[in-house]
């Protein structure tokens, strides 16, 4: 019913495509990490996985992400952003300026809750439920956020640790609650959106606490029906005149 690797992303996302299928109608399979933020997580779609993106690819990663966002994480009309380096509608390069008028129009339709151009660091501030990128673009914000995370986190110990005094329960319990928001551990892994059953991307160096997540990740995708309701709404998904697949 599900599937857990903590193998090669490469390898699992061929042997997903070729064995396992992507549902119907949908162009590439996305990897869609929940990053941390400050209103409880995002999920980046994609993170990786297509980086040279049409646009029709982006108007599905929207949707997808969104039926992520609610069914899995339990966030009723979650917002959707589009990754980009300002909120005006002509900023970006083509590809933006291509998908933001078709963004909107699906959530001037009530399709999903689009609410514009979203930049990395109000993403980061929680503005948003779903951020969605190109892989080049999401993979970028991924790597940064886990950078910035472990270099917060070894220079707030140090400083901490400088002072016998600050060495206190409470300050260490803080510590290891900020470590725990920025582990990828707590989550489990990636989900691996647009493949008709549920896959789920464990880090390489997952130990035993973080593939009991992505397992409870895989359990929770399985039972959300969200790829019924991709399937249902994969024409909603689609431009007038898709590329051949």
């Amino acid at each position: 019913d599900a599937f857990v690797s903590a193998g090669s992303t490469g390898a699992l996302l061929g042997a997903a495509t070729l064995l396992i299928k992507r549902i119907r109608g949908i162009r590439r399979a996305a990897l869609a990490p929940v990053v941390p933020t400050g209103n409880g997580g995002a999920v980046l779609i994609d993170a990786g996985a297509n980086v040279k993106c049409p646009p029709e690819y982006l108007i599905q990663f929207a949707y997808m992400g969104s039926y992520y966002a609610e069914h899995v994480l339990g966030r009723p009309q979650p917002k959707v952003g589009l990754l980009n380096i300002g909120v005006e509608p002509s900023k970006g390069t083509e590809l933006q300026t291509t998908v933001y008028p078709l963004l909107k129009q699906a959530g001037e339709e009530g399709r999903i809750c689009f609410v514009g151009n979203i930049e990395a660091r109000e993403a980061v501030e929680g503005a948003v439920d779903v951020i969605v990128a190109d892989g080049y673009s999401g993979n970028i914000f991924l790597k940064t956020m886990e950078g910035t995370g472990l270099f917060l986190a070894k220079e707030i110990k140090g400083i901490f640790m400088k002072n016998l005094m600050t060495k206190l329960a409470l300050v260490s319990d803080g510590l290891k609650k900020f470590k725990k928001l920025m582990s990828s551990s707590e989550v489990g892994g990636t989900a691996l959106l647009g493949i008709s059953k549920p896959v789920i991307k464990a880090h390489g160096s997952s130990d035993a606490y973080a593939i009991k997540n992505a397992i409870r990740q895989a359990n929770q995708f399985a039972s959300s029906g969200i790829i019924g309701n991709i399937s249902d709404n994969i024409d909603l998904m689609r431009l007038d005149a898709p590329e051949a697949e």
